[in-house]
């Protein structure tokens, strides 16, 4: 007969209900572990998703993720020159807020290399690539738009063709996706009450100047658009990637764009640490303090129910030692009673967990290895909270059984 069993019976609703509890604290601390993955997927998601070998940023940058980069257009033919370098991309990454009726509508926007680059590497669930250069775009399922849906951007209607699933920023946003030009009208857009002024005062600054009176046909272009004055380059971009050809010697590519005054160059891996250094280390700290902090108080909480119902059961273990019963007996009782709450709650933790968990609005990622180191640091618990249990259980004086 085992004793553990008979107890647990006999309090069911107890145990069940102290199962219960740990069972959320244990969820919470899975939840915690699940959501540090999902930081770091998410952190790393573009990086590893587009494959670049290397990333070619404004100097002393991390960008273009870790922080703001801009490098001129004319980079992507310099890098796409360099011996063993199989393509050059221009890449755009930004972020903005929108209105949608009544919702506000924040998306990661990126730019890509159309015509060379269509989006065609995007896990797309429906819908196709980008077709054509202009109005397009593909968005993921989370900012809630749909194939067909139209959207105002700027001074532009973008239709979505495409949907995604599971492309989001560091941030946990969703990310749409525009040829580079559109990523960069969206990013650049000025009202047109500021172009007017901003001409207007381009005007008035070349009619004060000394050109402007050596050369009155200058006037009329100052006070044009932008496109038409050549000093005035075109929009610029957050980077350029690069992949290499099979084979190439990674380090001397490396070295010859590292060499240039105005850029500076990152590998794959490089651009990955920025951002697990940077985004991520901090939400790191937090959540391991909370998780600690958790698993703490589960441990309390398991050392005093257990520690509860050895002092119920006070009379009984004093009459179990008064027939002959042996120490480990009694022990062995509280120790399973232990494990088994452990487990108990560890089981509904997961069972809870798995339903819970896609409901968040950031991803959550359970990874076996983290599940099982869990399990193990439970299996710890509730040996370290039956301590104080078995602490009073030896100290329980056979004669006790007799006082009635």
């Amino acid at each position: 007969m085992n004793l553990a069993i008979k107890d647990i019976r006999h309090n069911v609703g107890r145990f069940l209900l102290t199962s219960l509890g740990i069972g959320m604290l244990l969820m919470i601390v899975m939840g915690m572990l699940g959501i540090y993955r999902g930081l770091i997927q998410d952190a790393t998601l573009l990086i590893d998703t587009i494959g670049a070998d290397l990333w070619v940023v404004q100097l002393n940058t991390k960008g273009p993720f870790a922080e703001v980069s801009r490098v001129p257009k004319t980079l992507l033919d310099r890098v796409a020159v360099v011996p063993g370098v199989k393509n050059a991309r221009e890449f755009v990454y930004h972020t903005i807020q929108r209105e949608k009726g009544d919702k506000s509508l924040r998306m990661g926007v990126l730019g890509l290399s159309w015509p060379t680059d269509t989006g065609q590497w995007l896990p797309l669930i429906t819908g196709r690539p980008i077709r054509q250069s202009h109005f397009e775009m593909i968005a993921d399922r989370k900012l809630g738009l749909h194939v067909g849906d139209r959207l105002e951007l700027g001074h532009d209607m973008y239709t979505v063709v495409g949907i995604t699933e599971g492309m989001v920023s560091s941030g946990g946003d969703g990310l749409a996706f525009f040829t580079v030009n559109d990523a960069q009208a969206i990013q650049f857009h000025v009202p047109g009450e500021a172009i007017r002024l901003e001409r207007a005062a381009r005007a008035d600054r070349a009619a004060t100047s000394d050109i402007g009176y050596t050369q009155p046909s200058l006037l009329a272009k100052a006070a044009g658009s932008s496109s038409a004055i050549p000093a005035l380059g075109p929009p610029q971009l957050s980077a350029v990637i690069a992949s290499l050809e099979h084979g190439t010697d990674y380090s001397s590519v490396k070295s010859i764009i590292a060499g240039w005054s105005d850029v500076s160059v990152y590998a794959r891996e490089e651009q990955r640490q920025f951002m697990l250094k940077g985004t991520v280390e901090m939400a790191k700290k937090q959540i391991g303090l909370f998780t600690i902090l958790l698993t703490l108080i589960s441990a309390i909480i398991m050392a005093l129910i257990l520690y509860t119902l050895t002092m119920e059961k006070v009379h009984e273990i004093a009459l179990l030692k008064l027939i002959g019963a042996p120490n480990r007996v009694i022990l062995s009782m509280i120790l399973e009673q232990a494990f088994l709450l452990g487990a108990f709650g560890f089981a509904l933790a997961y069972a809870f967990g798995g339903r819970v968990f896609p409901r968040f609005p950031r991803r959550v990622i359970l990874l076996n290895d983290d599940l099982m180191l869990l399990a193990v640091i439970v299996a710890l618990i509730s040996v370290l909270s039956s301590i104080l249990g078995i602490w009073k259980a030896l100290r329980v004086d056979p004669n006790e059984a007799l006082a009635g």
